[in-house]
């Protein structure tokens, strides 16, 4: 829920407030609104450069860089994460800025697969013919090593800094570990279409169960668990979305499945959820439109009178939405309970 600076106005207006009160609440919501984010110009200029520096030590990385060799690579992200870290302290602990602070340790985070490739390379441990680019293109579980040593960097910075943006690189090592395993497990087999579909859902499952544990312990601080919710929901409604089936019943239960993702994503106040559900649920009524009732007259007419009732049952939730909530949280644990309210508000 967000507060505008009217309503305070006409607060004051009804008598429920001072004006010397709206003015000290509108000033503590102005400073809190600072460090929580926003689609504000400032915000976004924070973001959007922020996620240009770490793009260019890590995706946009080109093979110039080789140049510098093992030696040269390890130092240079040395020195870039150091003075990422100098920098997002004191902007975090001089000036209070907690996003730009976040943005800078999380870049520092970023540089630690450079700084191990670098290390390998010097060492000559690295096998010939892949170079540092590779990693964010090609699944190998060479890469793995790399992966550990980010998620650990990762770990530390949390514990350091309580930030929540450091979680992306989390996420992205995480969904990058998962891919680089699969063809460790499949063995003298090899890696295949199908195996990648199941490690992709099964994997995105988990991480988005993990997301909601996080969510759970973290619901009285800021928001950690976005990059995981955002990664695992993907990697799962694309492992799930890309399964072969020739059945209708397990496609109708792709659409359920879907539906789920929907009122899960309405209950946890997660639009990811939502988004990804919705997809899934328009790819279904997409297959019915062209291939079951291909030449059905009825079906167009069908789907509006669905979509007219549901329109329907939201006017009814919502008249009733503050009771049925109040009795169904009543059974849950209180920190569901205090994380469903949280959201709700």
């Amino acid at each position: 829920m967000q507060i505008r600076q009217q309503q305070l106005q006409q607060a004051v207006s009804r008598g429920l407030i001072s004006g010397a009160q709206a003015e000290a609440l509108w000033a503590m919501l102005a400073e809190d609104s600072q460090h929580t984010p926003t689609f504000r110009a400032s915000h976004v200029l924070y973001y959007f450069g922020g996620l240009l520096a770490i793009g260019a030590m890590t995706l946009f990385m080109n093979l110039g860089w080789e140049r510098f060799g093992g030696w040269g690579l390890f130092f240079l992200a040395l020195f870039y994460a150091g003075a990422g870290l100098w920098l997002g302290e004191r902007l975090l602990f001089g000036k209070r800025l907690a996003i730009p602070a976040g943005i800078l340790i999380t870049f520092a985070v970023a540089l630690t697969p450079l700084a191990v490739y670098g290390l390998q390379q010097a060492l000559g441990l690295w096998a010939e013919g892949m170079s540092y680019r590779d990693y964010h293109v090609f699944i190998d579980w060479r890469w793995m090593l790399m992966e550990l040593a980010t998620l650990v960097a990762a770990a530390v910075a949390l514990w350091r800094y309580r930030l929540p943006f450091i979680m992306l690189p989390v996420a992205v090592t995480l969904w990058y570990m998962s891919m680089d395993l699969a063809p460790w497990l499949a063995g003298e087999e090899g890696m295949s279409w199908e195996l990648s579909r199941l490690v992709s859902l099964y994997f995105g499952l988990a991480m988005t169960l993990l997301a909601f544990w996080v969510d759970v312990r973290s619901r009285r601080s800021p928001d950690y668990a976005f990059w995981l919710y955002l990664f695992g929901v993907a990697a799962f409604w694309g492992g799930l979305s890309f399964q072969s089936s020739d059945s209708e019943l397990n496609k109708l239960l792709y659409c359920c499945i879907n539906l789920a993702l929907i009122a899960v994503g309405t209950l946890l106040s997660r639009r990811v959820f939502a988004v990804f559900g919705a997809l899934g649920v328009a790819g279904y009524l997409g297959h019915l439109a062209w291939t079951v009732f291909r030449d059905s007259l009825g079906f167009p007419f069908a789907l509006t009178v669905i979509g007219l009732g549901i329109v329907w049952l939201g006017i009814v939730w919502q008249r009733h939405e503050e009771a049925i909530r109040c009795r169904w949280q009543a059974r849950l644990p209180a920190a569901l309970r205090e994380l469903l309210q949280r959201d709700a508000g």
